[in-house]
């Protein structure tokens, strides 16, 4: 059994998404970030970056619990323990951890800053609003150039790249982005979003995900409390 701790965000999604995927039994745990259940004892001791989402895994590779933390650690995980969407050969599964790694070190960063500075910046910076909506935008040209070649990200076969790069596209009109510009990821974007697995993923939490409104939430999330020592 897997126990997920989790919320609705797009790096929650990701996780949710691949345990439909793979079929895999889980049980839900959800963490209020904006309440601040992040920094509790127990969280803290299976994500030390105090960041959603995290898993035990009471069925680990030697038969042992096992906990992790970080999406895409995750992602790699649950898919060498069901034996898909990695890819089979060496030279498949070294192309989807590339876009995978694409995704960890651009998509999701850049585009999480666009968010912040779009939506939820107390003062509107037009250096950094301009900086990270041009930034989306040249990301999402990246892929759309990239799925001009192929069907997927990783190459023919959907895999954990496309997998952790959907829920962060979901939200594209906050990024400043109009998906008929991209129309080889407005393609694929439609295809993904087909997926049983997929929306039965994307619903998770979202009934108790409180949207990011009060001062509160947002001292929690971006103020001096991030920044604490735990």
């Amino acid at each position: 059994m897997i126990d997920v701790y989790s919320t609705a965000t797009p790096n929650g999604h990701k996780v949710h998404i691949m345990l439909e995927e793979c079929g895999l039994s889980y049980r839900t745990h959800h963490i209020d970030i904006g309440n601040g259940d992040q920094f509790t004892k127990d969280f803290l001791a299976i994500s030390p970056n105090n960041k959603i989402p995290a898993i035990i895994d009471s069925d680990g590779p030697d038969g042992k619990p096992i906990s992790l933390f970080e999406s895409g650690a995750i992602l790699v995980y649950l898919a060498s323990k069901v034996g898909k969407f990695l890819g089979n050969s060496d030279r498949e599964k070294f192309t989807t951890l590339q876009w995978l790694m694409f995704q960890m070190g651009g998509v999701g960063p850049m585009l999480g800053q666009a968010h912040h500075f779009r939506i939820y910046a107390p003062e509107k910076i037009d250096y950094a609003y301009n900086r990270y909506t041009n930034e989306a935008k040249r990301l999402y040209g990246v892929i759309d150039k990239r799925l001009a070649e192929s069907a997927y990200l990783a190459g023919d076969d959907y895999t954990i790249a496309d997998i952790a790069t959907f829920p962060w596209l979901r939200s594209w009109e906050k990024q400043g982005i109009e998906l008929s510009d991209y129309p080889n990821v407005q393609r694929w974007f439609n295809i993904i979003n087909e997926r049983p697995a997929v929306q039965k993923g994307v619903t998770l939490f979202t009934d108790v995900r409180k949207p990011i409104a009060d001062d509160k939430a947002k001292e929690i999330l971006f103020g001096a409390t991030q920044y604490a020592k735990h």
